[in-house]
């Protein structure tokens, strides 16, 4: 709880420290992990990673013994994004077996980033087809292919991605990816977030939807 309090309004237990209370998995040894609503990366604080969600809602959330929580089915999305595939497996099945509520899960999108779920989000937002998540083209795996058309999108977080040698390998990357005859386009988290509209227009142009 004095985590939760310590970053400030808003803020709710989540990831491993929300299924841990769930009972989904063990207690975690050191880090608590704490969702506060906003844009921007994760943070971390003395004993505490702050991850800073533009996702989060209110409906999302719940009081737990006392604690502000992630529900059980947002908990198992954050976990989802940060776990191994069988330690994510496993909190699943235990999720299942103690009958905890998670609404209309669906099937995993195969996103591996909260940005990436963004994008994907407005793509359906947007009508945009469906593109292919996560998928090896040559020596790469990119974010999102529409394999007909021949388009890349690539999703960046500063997080990831700033800094010069990140800045060289993607670089590399995009001229490797276009000998394969492949289009590429990079998107921001701010762009994705908060230029949606522009950036849906940019995918159906190179799209030719």
């Amino acid at each position: 709880m004095a985590a939760v309090l310590a970053c400030g309004p808003g803020a709710v237990l989540s990831h491993a420290s929300a299924a841990a209370l769930w009972k989904v998995i063990a207690s975690p040894l050191s880090l608590t992990h704490v969702t506060v609503p906003g844009d921007g990366g994760r943070k971390r604080r003395q004993g505490i990673v702050v991850h800073r969600s533009a996702t989060l809602l209110l409906s999302h959330t719940i009081l737990w013994n006392s604690i502000p929580v992630t529900k059980p089915a947002r908990t198992l999305e954050d976990l989802r994004r940060v776990s191994p595939p069988n330690e994510f497996a496993a909190a699943l099945r235990q999720a299942e077996y103690l009958r905890l509520p998670l609404g209309d899960r669906r099937e995993p999108d195969h996103t591996r980033s909260e940005l990436e779920a963004l994008f994907l989000r407005l793509c359906r937002r947007h009508r945009l087809p469906t593109p292919e998540v996560n998928v090896r083209v040559g020596p790469y795996t990119v974010d999102f292919l529409w394999r007909e058309q021949r388009l890349v999108v690539e999703v960046d977080g500063y997080r990831t991605h700033g800094g010069r040698q990140a800045f060289e390998d993607d670089r590399a990357r995009e001229l490797d990816l276009g000998l394969l005859g492949l289009r590429v386009r990079r998107f921001s988290y701010a762009q994705v977030t908060r230029q949606a509209d522009r950036v849906a227009r940019s995918v159906r142009k190179a799209l030719g939807a």
